[in-house]
């Protein structure tokens, strides 16, 4: 059959942006659909990119822009919980040494970058719309969406995220499985001193940390063991990260100043998945966080997420035919990589809720980043 032409990306996240800005290079129509009205342009408050991310970046064409909004630095400072700085340790450049070891940004500035990445790429795009059904055949995938508009189309990309309706839709049974953990997250104005990224084991909290988004931001975050989110108000999420980042010293004080707008701090907890087996189902195909999520303990799931729409890209312009055995030489190439992430994150997490205190932490961090310097 000749190549097809006509791709439904179905999720305007990382995953679902770049392959849309991807397979549009390579002259391939693309529509876009993304369930929020606000293609999530406001969301969350910080993230921490990672070299392996960068890299993807790069080849997308936004790396300038990335470089001019956020804040690169190249180490990590491990501190005790009154902000005694107990050991500074080099970042691996996993990008290559051309691009920095971390760029810390503000999420909705990174969201934004791609968003218009993904406008000028010529791809149509619609807002608050969601796929409802799925029909398969032989040569295609015929979609009916939420606003009663169908279309036909060669391939479906569900880049829809972690609860991922797609993913439900076609039969993949995997979900979510939380870890234990939770997290507090909040954006703040960076003290002058913040110039990487901190973090105190100890304490109230497992982690306490830091990672600069901007000359003049960052984003904080304290990580405990998760608690019923029933039991938690959203009116007094400001109240309870701000008791358990006082606890901390050093830089803390100052960004525990500022934790007061509870509508700006957010609280989720852990999860880990990862789909076995195939990552399609015909003509329906997974990535980023449909496909597999992880703890931010290693601060990969972006640069995963970036890094299958990468690979698939690729694979799928450099075909002339898209059928099973190109969808599962996708999984295969990306499960041998995101694998041991997505254990190697679970595990740190794991071994501090169990309390072990002679775990080889330095060793697993780093046979895991040194996998990721080399090309996914």
């Amino acid at each position: 059959m000749s190549t097809p032409r006509t791709v439904l990306v179905v999720g305007g996240g990382a995953a679902g942006n770049a392959v849309t800005i991807l397979l549009r290079r390579a002259g391939i129509a693309v529509d876009l659909i993304e369930a929020k009205d606000d293609w999530n342009a406001t969301a969350g408050s910080g993230i921490t990119l990672q070299g392996s991310a960068l890299r993807v970046l790069r080849e997308l064409g936004v790396w300038e822009q990335v470089k001019e909004s956020g804040y690169a630095f190249g180490s990590v400072g491990i501190t005790a919980p009154d902000g005694t700085v107990l050991q500074v340790q080099d970042d691996l450049r996993t990008g290559g040494d051309d691009l920095p070891a971390t760029v810390g940004m503000q999420r909705p500035r990174l969201q934004q970058i791609l968003i218009d990445a993904v406008r000028a790429s010529g791809a149509a795009v619609r807002l608050g719309t969601r796929a409802e059904t799925l029909d398969q055949d032989g040569e295609g995938v015929c979609v009916r969406f939420s606003d009663g508009t169908q279309g036909r189309y060669d391939l479906v990309i569900a880049a829809d995220g972690l609860g991922s309706s797609t993913r439900a839709a076609v039969g993949i049974t995997a979900k979510p499985e939380p870890t234990g953990m939770a997290i507090w997250r909040v954006a703040a104005p960076r003290p002058a001193g913040v110039t990487r990224t901190d973090l105190a084991y100890g304490g109230p909290a497992y982690i306490a940390g830091y990672c600069p988004t901007s000359d003049t931001t960052l984003y904080a975050y304290v990580v405990e063991a998760n608690r019923d989110r029933a039991s938690i108000p959203p009116e007094s999420y400001a109240e309870e990260m701000r008791r358990l980042a006082s606890a901390y010293g050093g830089h803390w004080p100052e960004i525990t100043a500022h934790i007061t707008d509870p509508a700006k701090v957010n609280y989720t907890w852990f999860d880990r998945m990862l789909v076995e087996g195939s990552w399609h189902r015909g003509r329906v195909v997974l990535a980023g966080d449909a496909a597999h999520c992880c703890p931010p303990t290693l601060a990969q799931g972006a640069a995963l997420s970036l890094e299958d729409a990468w690979v698939l890209a690729g694979m799928l312009t450099e075909s002339g035919t898209w059928d099973d055995a190109l969808l599962q030489a996708y999984h295969d190439r990306r499960i041998a990589r995101v694998r041991p992430v997505v254990d190697a994150s679970v595990q740190l997490g794991q071994w501090q809720l169990d309390g072990v205190r002679d775990a080889d932490v330095p060793g697993l961090m780093g046979r895991t980043m040194t996998m990721l310097r080399e090309l996914p």
